[in-house]
């Protein structure tokens, strides 16, 4: 069995490039138009949509800005997802700006040795999400044509992402855990946030001409990298379903479906989902007059969260020589997509009203033609998403140190401490 294995990692690599070789000649038309199709996709949505959150985290990793927000979010990162409070300013930029955003992050702050390896792999795990620009503006309004689904998507999609990231929390190893930041006498919150800041910065030295340069230049690979990806695996798909290999691919996910009484519509959608997440999201929105709106919806929730075999690519490209695996990622994208589609059916009651406010776009000719939006116009939109998000966190974290701070102060007032056992603990003045 072993040598078996060890025979098919040796040759199985370089039998698959010959294969897909072979599938370009016989089938070149299919994977030039597929080519096309995933340049645009990169070009019109991924391009304008990513370069700005990329250059502004390699900005503010320059700056210290991350770790000023890291020091002032640990209060409540620590606890809840059990990752420094930089997770925190990781999580916020993943939700806004969608994946792989995250993921770069992380494997910034995991060379830096801020997060360790246990850390960095569950970070990755629960902030790979999309952004809130592809699921209101493409998904609701460009393929299901019903703006009124979009709270509906964003809340289980998000919510579910939460629950991996506390359910995972839950199964961390505490000497897997990166220590906190020691404790500066005479400094106020505030003030070691600044602190860690400023050690930060001095520690780039780089100026900032050099570092608006890198910045853009490091972004810029990345993009690239991840249009080639996305143009790979569109002409992957193209080839393999005109050859008729893909239904012998994905027969063992067709089956089951078919077993749990899923309409061929929405296998469809789950098909194209397992490879790229745009293709299965449009095919679930199709599938809306034959399989009806919830189960479509909780589809695309679904691909959605599974994110296609794409970002899975990309991420594994961003991780690799840090140490962090690969596992864990795909277990928690898992997770993350049962949960968003279980959180879909949860929701539906509660969502309704706000559902049935919006008149379905069927009904004005100008949405559909439209098609995808321009990701630079909603661009105020995820800044100030990341705004509120932000707020959020600090406000929680504030609150976390405020109740710990309070929590001692009665606890010296009524309780006799001996400071031999207790030598970080000082009464109060």
């Amino acid at each position: 069995m072993r040598s078996a294995i060890r025979a098919f990692a040796r040759w199985g690599p370089g039998a698959a490039a010959g294969a897909f070789a072979a599938l370009l000649l016989v089938y070149s038309q299919e994977a030039l138009r597929s080519a096309l199709v995933g340049l645009s996709i990169w070009w019109d949505i991924l391009f304008p949509a990513l370069l700005p959150f990329l250059v502004m985290s390699e900005l503010m990793l320059g700056l210290g800005l991350v770790h000023f927000f890291g020091s002032l979010l640990d209060p409540l990162m620590r606890p809840l997802f059990r990752v420094p409070g930089i997770g925190g300013f990781v999580m916020a930029v993943g939700f806004a700006s969608g994946y792989p955003v995250s993921a770069r992050l992380a494997a910034r702050l995991r060379g830096e040795r801020l997060l360790s390896r246990d850390e960095g792999e569950r970070l990755v795990a629960f902030t790979t999400t999309s952004d809130p620009i592809f699921m209101i503006g493409a998904v609701s309004v460009g393929f299901f044509h019903r703006p009124g689904i979009a709270p509906l998507l964003v809340a289980s999609h998000y919510g579910a992402a939460i629950l991996v990231g506390l359910l995972m929390a839950r199964l961390s190893r505490p000497a897997d855990r990166t220590p906190p930041a020691p404790a500066r006498e005479r400094s106020s919150f505030i003030g070691k946030a600044f602190q860690a800041m400023h050690a930060a910065r001095l520690n780039d030295n780089r100026p900032f001409p050099q570092l608006l340069l890198d910045s853009i230049s490091a972004s810029l690979r990345l993009i690239v990298v991840i249009g080639g990806l996305v143009v790979f695996f569109s002409v992957l798909m193209a080839v393999l379903r005109s050859s008729g290999a893909l239904g012998l691919i994905t027969a063992p996910l067709v089956g089951a479906l078919e077993l749990a009484g899923v309409p061929a519509e929405l296998i469809a959608a789950s098909v194209s989902g397992l490879f790229e997440v745009t293709l299965g999201t449009q095919a679930a929105g199709s599938a809306v007059p034959v399989s009806g709106l919830p189960h479509a919806v909780a589809m695309a929730a679904a691909v959605l969260s599974w994110a296609g075999l794409s970002v899975h690519a990309q991420i594994l490209s961003l991780i690799s020589g840090t140490g962090m695996r690969y596992g864990p990622f795909l277990l928690a994208r898992l997770l993350h997509t049962l949960l968003s589609a279980g959180l879909v059916y949860a929701l539906w009651v509660p969502f309704a009203p706000s559902m049935s406010a919006w008149l379905p776009f069927g009904t004005s000719p100008e949405p559909q033609s439209a098609g995808l939006p321009h990701a630079w116009a909603a661009l105020p939109a995820i800044a100030a998403a990341l705004a509120a998000g932000g707020a959020a966190l600090l406000t929680a974290s504030f609150a976390v140190l405020l109740a710990r701070r309070a929590s001692g102060i009665v606890r010296g007032l009524f309780f006799q401490y001996d400071e031999s056992n207790n030598p970080g603990w000082r009464p109060p003045r």
